[in-house]
């Protein structure tokens, strides 16, 4: 079965997320694509098999199962425009999280994606202890939401992984701040998924765009996440969707042996 890896958010290899795509004709058993997640040991594997409308699009992480991903949306759409799709500029996804669309501009591949919309949720001290400091404030939609006083708490941090994967609220935490050459900052954390930071968070955005459209009046935002490998992402708030763009670069493309 074909391979391929690609650097999304990323405008050349090393860059950005690292996402393993595999385009299949027919879904191979769940524990097989655990598997070769686990033996990648990237941040997501995608799948993918073509429909009458689109392709269903699955995500594993070596930790199991995920119902969205920004990064491995956007790998598997670079490839399908680049080798299977070519005369096509948008490709739709059916998905755990619904219908999901990738349209190619340019050098950018915009994902079409749902909004989350958090509330304001009390701190307590076990978040406290796993951050490794007290945030100014915390929201929570499908995952916590730690807001920092500044850029430079946010890139400083030293969260407690072990500590982090015992707070019972959500799968990931995600901490932000307003940035001084972008709208926003921020990191993701998935200890629970075996993941401890993700270089760059596509789907974070569906909960951080709300977040900061409120507080900088801007429909349009810019993000920059603060990882060792770092990615900028380009995002719009159209009002229950959100569009996430950002361009990818193809690292490597090989050949998974399955009997």
């Amino acid at each position: 079965m074909r391979y391929y890896v690609v650097d999304a958010f990323a405008e050349k290899i090393f860059e950005g997320n690292p996402a393993g795509v595999c385009i299949m004709n027919e879904w191979l058993p769940d524990d097989t694509m655990q598997n070769i997640a686990i033996e990648n040991n990237l941040s997501e594997t995608a799948f993918a098999v073509k429909e009458e409308n689109g392709y269903h699009l699955r995500w594993f992480t070596p930790g199991g199962e995920i119902d969205l991903c920004g990064h491995a949306t956007l790998a598997t759409a670079y490839i399908l425009f680049r080798f299977v799709e070519t005369s096509q500029e948008s490709i739709v996804f059916n998905s755990k999280s619904g219908e999901l669309t990738v349209t190619k501009k340019g050098d950018l591949y915009e994902l079409d994606f749902p909004i989350i919309f958090s509330e304001k949720y009390p701190v307590s001290e076990q978040m406290i202890a796993a951050l490794g400091v007290e945030p100014l404030e915390t929201y929570k939609g499908n995952d916590l939401i730690f807001l920092l006083e500044s850029e430079e708490a946010v890139q400083n941090l030293k969260p407690n992984f072990e500590k982090m994967k015992d707070i019972p609220e959500g799968i990931a935490v995600f901490v932000t701040a307003k940035g001084s050459k972008h709208d926003y900052v921020a990191r993701a954390f998935f200890p629970k998924l075996n993941l401890n930071e993700d270089p760059v968070t596509g789907a974070m955005q569906c909960s951080l765009v709300p977040f900061w459209t409120e507080r900088l009046g801007k429909k349009e935002l810019i993000v920059r996440q603060l990882s060792k490998r770092g990615g900028t992402i380009y995002c719009k708030n159209n009002g229950d969707r959100v569009k996430i763009s950002g361009p990818a670069a193809l690292y490597s493309i090989g050949d998974i042996f399955i009997d």
